[in-house]
């Protein structure tokens, strides 16, 4: 029979399949039954979230294989325990006391040749995996490239590599980032021309010294802000010439923040992004942000991009129609924008006030200071501004600590967040224009209790209850400052407050008298 004959025939049966499907039941679900799933970057925040999700609702899933890092004189389960003993777990522990036993641990490192797996480890990986979700990358914007390089562009080549080599293979989902094609105002869900093949720049980094690359590294990046955007669009080209024959989607999130609604509301476990905005403004330490209040945040919550993730493998594995030999080697993998942007836009301006009347609501018994947060577009009243309410306090305060014997830790403070600042000023100063017709229509494609389990439906989200349970969780999760405290934190606030307001106003008294004295000086002269 000839080969689009075959097709014809396959894809009849897979239409007949899917008309016969039980629409009373999740077909999500349903396609991880039996199902042996690889994913790198489980130890990640999006990675954690994708293992609790894969197990609580697709309980029937038979092997969760997670690629880790060795490390010395540290026994697997032990490993596994510290993983698990997240409160993020807490729920899935409840529903399924012994997932754990669905979990194995595959040793290896995604910046080595072969992923560093063990011969042993990938011949059980090619005979037993259904489903590959890729996610491990290094996401420090200010890596060095050669590192990023190695584990995010060569990484997916050997994930790519390994899949190719899947005899069972039903999905793999590369998670990308909607911030790879950056430099463009209007990004669709399709692949992009790479500045530079992703090939030719794994040849670069294999074939230079470190102290060459690290001095080129600039005229590489050229339009680029970090490596690690950089690194996600050549990740993306490799994509592209290695998925030629296989059931690859391309998943692309925007900024990702805490979880919406499960396994538990507000949870996050990193100070990323806009979180870290919150996170400094809530102690008062930081106190402006070079930041255009009027541009959309283009934000979206962890468990929606969990459940986007699930769906696009089930869409995926849906639509493929047989074993790479078989399969066009012209089609280019599916991309998915994941934004909020389309459906749900919320500005800078919004997202900090939002964040604001909320987090002012529980404040912190970790405060150092009264909450300020100024926003401004202006390189120069950025500077203006952060010179006066961090470097200068900063400086005081080192030189107090110092005369009082204790360790300066202010100065060494502010020169992180101005690090920080300056990473995240890029995305908060400029506005794209993105595209999700291939997100939503996945969505509208999933059966009503795909729907409701698996949401990643953005317009439904209301980001007033999301903001009120998002400061919460940052309260609790990362300043690990229970809920019980907030009544000592109202008052430590409200003496924080009172302090700031005494300093201030003394401050604008010294102003007066030096302006005074100054005014004088002049009429003297005159």
């Amino acid at each position: 029979m000839a080969l689009a004959e075959q097709t014809d025939v396959k894809m009849a049966e897979k239409l007949k399949d899917g008309a016969e499907d039980d629409l009373s039941e999740s077909q999500i679900s349903k396609l991880f039954v039996g199902a042996t799933v690889f994913l790198t970057g489980g130890t990640g925040f999006l990675g954690k979230l994708l293992i609790d999700k894969l197990l609580r609702c697709c309980p029937d899933i038979k092997k969760l294989y997670l690629l880790t890092r060795p490390k010395k004189n540290k026994d697997i389960l032990k490993r596994l325990q510290e993983q698990f003993d997240d409160a993020l777990y807490d729920t899935l522990r409840k529903e399924l006391p012994d997932f754990i036993e669905k979990i194995a641990i595959i040793e290896g490192d995604m910046g080595e040749l072969n992923l560093g797996i063990s011969d042993e480890d990938r011949t059980k990986l090619i005979n037993e995996v259904d489903f590959i979700f890729h996610g491990a990358a290094t996401v420090r914007f200010d890596e060095s490239l050669q590192t990023a390089v190695n584990i995010n562009v060569r990484g997916t080549r050997e994930i790519l590599n390994l899949a190719r080599a899947c005899k069972k293979l039903r999905a793999h989902v590369h998670i990308s980032t909607a911030y790879s094609n950056c430099t463009r105002k209007d990004i669709d869900e399709v692949f992009y021309e790479s500045v530079l093949p992703g090939e030719k720049l794994i040849d670069i980094v294999e074939t230079m010294d470190e102290k060459t690359l690290n001095a080129i590294t600039p005229g590489l990046l050229g339009d680029y802000p970090n490596t690690y955007v950089y690194t996600k669009a050549a990740a993306e080209d490799i994509v592209r010439t290695y998925s030629k024959g296989l059931p690859v989607a391309l998943f692309r999130p925007s900024i990702v923040i805490s979880t919406s609604k499960e396994p538990t509301t507000g949870w996050i476990d990193n100070v990323y992004g806009p979180t870290g905005v919150v996170v400094g403004a809530a102690i008062g330490l930081l106190h402006v942000l070079h930041c255009n209040p009027k541009v959309v945040a283009d934000l979206v919550p962890g468990d929606f991009v969990v459940n986007g993730c699930l769906a696009v493998a089930w869409k995926t594995s849906k639509t493929y129609l047989g074993n790479h030999e078989e399969a066009p080697v012209d089609q280019l993998p599916v991309v998915y924008n994941y934004i909020s942007s389309v459906e749900k836009p919320i500005t800078w301006e919004l997202f900090m006030k939002y964040t604001e009347v909320y987090g002012l609501d529980v404040p912190s018994t970790k405060a150092i200071w009264a909450y300020l947060l100024i926003l401004t577009p202006s390189a120069f009243f950025y500077s203006l501004l952060a010179f006066f309410l961090h470097w200068i306090p900063a400086y005081i305060a080192d030189a107090f600590l110092t005369i009082i014997g204790k360790k300066p830790m202010l100065v060494k403070a502010y020169t992180k967040i101005e690090k920080f600042s300056t990473v995240i000023s890029y995305f908060a100063l400029r506005e794209w224009k993105f595209s999700n017709n291939n997100t939503q229509n996945l969505f509208k494609e999933l059966c009503d209790v795909d729907k409701r389990t698996f949401n990643f439906d953005v317009s439904t989200l209301n980001w007033i209850e999301f903001y009120q349970t998002y400061v919460r969780g940052i309260r609790k999760y990362l300043l690990s400052d229970p809920l019980e405290t907030i009544p000592q934190g109202r008052r430590k606030l409200f003496r924080l407050k009172i302090l700031h307001y005494i300093i201030v106003t003394l401050c604008f008294l010294c102003l007066c008298k030096l302006f005074m004295f100054f005014a004088r000086l002049i009429v003297d002269l005159i």
